[in-house]
């Protein structure tokens, strides 16, 4: 399964009362995702999306923004000048779930 797999899915809103993903099954979904995402301390993944200008930044972070309404799935966002940094976990279950690395895949889709 690829990236392009993950990004065909649809986010499922986490209810909690279930694990967050871990060892083996963490790595395979986290290595679909690739795209340079960062895995830290299998807790959350982050990227950051690099942009001409500001303006450029705001209007990725508006589509992000948006695609986190349609989704369901709220990643936090930090925009700066030229920059958009974007974490996603889990909060119910205080880690990594699949629609985070779904959503994950839907952001590289709206930043090419």
């Amino acid at each position: 399964m690829e990236s392009c797999d993950l990004a065909n899915k649809k986010c499922v809103p986490c209810m909690g009362g279930v694990p967050p993903l871990k060892d083996t099954d963490l790595q395979n979904i986290y290595n679909q995702l690739g795209n340079k995402w960062s895995l830290i301390n299998d807790h959350h993944i982050e990227k950051d999306f690099v942009f001409n200008d500001f303006l450029e930044a705001l209007n990725f972070t508006n589509k992000v923004g948006n695609l986190a309404e349609e989704e369901g799935h709220h990643p936090d966002i930090f925009l700066s000048w030229g920059k958009v940094k974007i974490t996603l976990w889990t909060h119910k279950i205080d880690g990594l779930s699949e629609s985070d690395f779904i959503f994950a895949a839907k952001a590289d889709l709206l930043y090419q």
